[in-house]
């Protein structure tokens, strides 16, 4: 009953964002408005995953095989201002979209360090909202082969890309909608969190101050979570004080599955290592995995 309360809950709020005035698609550039929102829809919202080059394609059959879905054909490209070389590739499943990288080049600073891409629907207004809600501009706009990005900077160091692209894209929605994990201290959360949700236009769906720490490898301790949700997807922001033990902290993406049992089995048998065996916390069976070139996960089940 709480996971169809929670997706009866997501569903409304994406449907009242996308009616908001102002959500369209801008090829040129217009004035934030703080009452609209620049997002376009979780299923175009990426993590960013930077591997060796000769990791590429096993990663791309590991994750893939572990939960379904494509891969646009794989190009070489440049994809930062400055001159560098990468092969570059999407990769689409069900339950998460991951940007594939596999620099023949060294990486720029300061790329390999943003979390995720979001799809704006206005770039430069999009950067003018985030300034505004108190984000640093660490690259400024650039174009790249299908559009242009950015890199932002939160409160807290939380890196993030912003991009828009020339033509407008057009994905299916996912199956389950992937929370992007963010580690903060508890100095700067409160100030990621103003940012963030004034950014996003998003809210809390829960702040628990005293989570169990068994969800960041301390099972005696408790911290404080807060899940926020909105039209770029799901958020889950992890307080902590930085003594955790590997590999929490290097998970950036958490995704649903329908059975965590049967997907640790898939991925085992595709080289992908369980770093954390499943444990049973706050509604969910999860477990933490490596990706064959070091991509490290959550993997959960609502129960």
């Amino acid at each position: 009953m709480n996971r169809i309360r929670c997706g009866f809950a997501w569903s409304l709020l994406v449907l009242s964002l996308a009616n908001r005035p102002g959500l369209g698609w801008s090829a040129t550039p217009q004035r934030s408005d703080p009452t609209s929102t620049v997002a376009v829809g979780p299923q175009y919202d990426t993590t960013h995953v930077y591997v060796a080059p000769e990791n590429v394609d096993a990663f791309v059959k590991a994750f893939l095989g572990t939960f379904g879905g494509t891969s646009t054909k794989q190009v070489v490209v440049t994809v930062t201002p400055t001159p560098s070389s990468t092969s570059s590739q999407l990769l689409q499943t069900p339950v998460g979209t991951v940007s594939l990288f596999g620099f023949k080049t060294p990486v720029p600073y300061p790329f390999g360090a943003e979390r995720t891409g979001y799809l704006v629907t206005d770039l430069d207004g999009a950067i003018v909202s985030a300034k505004s809600a108190g984000a640093d501009v660490l690259v400024t706009p650039f174009p790249d082969p299908i559009g242009r990005d950015a890199v932002i900077q939160w409160p807290g160091g939380i890196n993030m890309q912003l991009y828009w692209h020339t033509t407008k894209p057009s994905y299916a929605a996912f199956q389950t909608i992937p929370e992007n994990r963010v580690y903060v201290s508890p100095v700067r959360v409160n100030d990621f969190l103003r940012s963030f949700l004034a950014f996003s236009h998003g809210k809390v769906v829960s702040d628990d101050p005293h989570a169990p720490g068994i969800e960041i490898g301390r099972s005696s301790d408790t911290f404080r979570c807060v899940r926020v949700e909105s039209l770029f997807g799901r958020l889950t922001v992890l307080v902590t004080d930085g003594h955790l033990p590997y590999p929490y902290g290097r998970d950036m993406t958490g995704y649903e599955v329908s059975s965590l049992k049967e997907t640790l089995a898939k991925a085992e048998s595709l080289g992908v290592r369980i770093l954390i065996q499943p444990y049973s916390s706050s509604g969910r069976t999860a477990a933490i995995i490596e990706f064959p070139g070091g991509y490290v996960a959550e993997i959960h089940e609502i129960r």
